[in-house]
């Protein structure tokens, strides 16, 4: 397996920088201080909800904190990983169940704080921590081995989860329990390939088997379990990508799932929870394989679905997005989605559950940390993101403004002798390399000597093209970027306390109200891109870096029947109502409203 760097040794650069601090001074920096489920967690001894949420938030907030070397962000996630290891059961029990209690306790979260005690070690690296996650672990394969408890429901479904602290463990521990560990988890749960026939024709059904977040994190089953298994790795996550996707796939690369599999309407929702889990098996699948397609898979994932369902500020998300979305309202009567409320898609603190509130954090951070990998004397840039790297001695700049423009500066310095590999994405043309043309390659390599200085200049070109979409419809996409026509809109707040959770600007509640018309088609196949500079906001809704002008024309194209805030699944005609306009597509992640599937008009 290739190795992530820490938080200590890559810097975000650049935009990047900014977008993570948008975060840091969103709600992901201060979901302590507002959100009774975090602050007055069981976990740190409170009364509110003692499961998933505090190691969810966690998970995000540390690589966080320590990317942007905040001291008060720093001290705040020790306060909350020092009170759960001094709580910790002398038997290495560290959730807050009581004793009596544990049979009936989905110990899924036992998978996800291990999970979390590994990501502040490589943050920290306190050693006191591989301990704690080891008795965990321990305890937790005595508790499965002698029968009293076992894996269901969420525990069932995610067994894969706990191999990420299993891994850690096995590189310290060559012991058997670990082994016998991951042996158990996999007979008790789910067996995933058994269930792709589910996937392929949606229900209004929520099954364990066909939720988005769970096939999200699924993806990498057998690349973080089969060292541990001992069974050869076969790439089992591309046959069930490949199915997912036929049936269920989004222009932005993510699953349709509100909550559960709901086919290939482009009015059909995501949870943001599987963007993050999407991303996050990703990343880990091209660590594990080195295979490019998830890079590309996870540019797509990341610089479309992620920033498009956060408002600019960070401070207010969406449970659901729509690759379709002309309003933001709460449905009056039942709800379009097939298992979530009908205020999922909405703007707000926790629309819908609280789930991705606590974990949408993970996104931005553990995707800086996959900007570059490394392989015993070889580094690889993954993912052409602003960052720089110091490695023991290794030094890496890179400059760019990539994905909204192809150019790329490298300013490398070493005192060691290794190998420095540059991926190249297959959609990259015109390659010029230090001035020079170069022939299309899926990656550059560069031996750098001890005592070396380099400077690599890279750019390549990239064009605006049409992508089918099912139902006749067509997408634009630049790259990694897909483009969207933008609906103008208002914001409507709303402040409340419903269930002791207060709502209150800024992390309150919104609509967005459409200002503008949605009712378009392709009017040709001209696309002009543009490009323009980078705003404090690097998504911005009201200044996108980058545009792609197209021709439209206004069609008829209907509401979805019962709905008067969405747009039909397929426009009810296609021939053009108006003349022919030039508009300016916005990329999806900044285009909150939005259509981004629409057909051709027929002229």
């Amino acid at each position: 397996m290739n190795g992530f760097y820490s938080p200590n040794e890559l810097k975000p650069q650049g935009w990047l920088l900014k977008q993570l601090k948008i975060q840091a001074e969103g709600l992901s920096g201060n979901l302590d201080k507002v959100w009774r489920d975090v602050r007055d967690s069981a976990w740190i001894g409170g009364d509110a909800e003692g499961w998933e949420r505090v190691p969810y938030w966690l998970d995000g907030f540390i690589p966080l904190a320590y990317l942007l070397d905040d001291e008060d962000m720093k001290s705040r996630a020790k306060k909350y990983i020092s009170y759960i290891v001094a709580h910790q059961r002398p038997d290495g029990w560290i959730c807050p169940c009581d004793e009596e209690k544990i049979p009936q306790y989905d110990t899924w979260v036992v998978f996800l704080i291990t999970k979390v005690l590994t990501v502040y070690y490589e943050c920290s690296r306190d050693e006191s921590i591989v301990k704690v996650i080891y008795d965990v672990l321990k305890n937790y394969c005595d508790l499965l081995s002698s029968g009293k408890i076992k894996l269901f429901s969420w525990g069932k479904a995610r067994w894969f989860e706990c191999f990420i602290a299993l891994d850690f463990l096995a590189e310290r521990f060559n012991e058997p329990w670990i082994y016998a560990l991951a042996k158990i988890l996999k007979e008790q749960g789910t067996d995933y390939n058994s269930l792709v026939e589910r996937w392929k024709r949606p229900l209004n059904c929520w099954t364990y088997e066909t939720h988005i977040v769970n096939l999200a994190m699924m993806l990498k089953y057998e690349a973080v379990s089969h060292k541990l298994l001992q069974n050869e790795y076969t790439d089992n996550a591309e046959y069930l990508y490949d199915i997912l996707y036929k049936y269920n796939g989004t222009p932005v690369g993510i699953f349709t799932g509100d909550e559960c599999l709901s086919g290939l309407s482009p009015i059909q929702g995501t949870e943001l929870c599987s963007v993050v889990e999407m991303m996050y098996s990703f990343e880990l699948l091209y660590a594990v394989t080195g295979d490019p397609k998830w890079a590309e898979r996870l540019e797509l994932v990341a610089f479309n679905a992620l920033p498009a369902t956060l408002s600019d500020d960070m401070w207010t998300h969406q449970y659901d997005q729509m690759s379709n979305q002309i309003a933001c309202i709460k449905f009056p009567g039942r709800s379009l989605f097939r298992t979530n409320r009908g205020d999922s898609h909405i703007f707000g603190l926790e629309p819908s559950y609280g789930c991705c509130t606590a974990n949408m954090h993970q996104g931005w951070p553990k995707f800086t940390l996959s900007a570059f990998i490394k392989n015993g004397n070889k580094i690889t840039n993954v993912i052409p993101v602003p960052v720089s790297l110091n490695d023991n001695g290794i030094s890496i700049k890179l400059d760019t403004d990539y994905p909204f423009n192809n150019e790329f500066r490298y300013t490398v310095n070493s005192d060691k002798d290794f190998e420095f590999i540059i991926r190249i994405p297959s959609f990259a043309d015109k390659i010029v390399l230090n001035g020079n043309n170069i022939e299309k390659t899926a990656e550059l390599s560069f031996p750098v000597k001890s005592g070396e200085s380099k400077e690599i200049f890279l750019s390549y070109e990239t064009e605006p093209h049409f992508v089918n979409r099912p139902h006749g419809l067509k997408t634009v996409r630049c790259g990694s970027l897909v483009f969207s026509l933008p609906i103008k809109y208002e914001k409507k707040m709303y402040e409340y306390v419903e269930n002791n959770v207060e709502r209150k600007y800024p992390y309150c509640d919104y609509e967005y109200i459409p200002q503008s018309d949605w009712n378009y088609g392709f009017a040709d196949g001209s696309l002009k891109l543009s490009r323009n500079s980078i705003s404090d906001i690097p998504f911005s809704s009201e200044k996108p870096p980058v545009t792609v002008t197209a021709k439209l024309a206004k069609i008829d194209w209907g509401l979805e029947d019962g709905f008067e805030t969405v747009c039909a699944k397929v426009p009810l005609k296609d021939e053009p109502i108006g003349e022919d306009e030039d508009i300016s597509l916005y990329p999806y992640g900044c285009a909150k409203l939005r259509m981004t599937e629409m057909p051709f008009v027929k002229k």
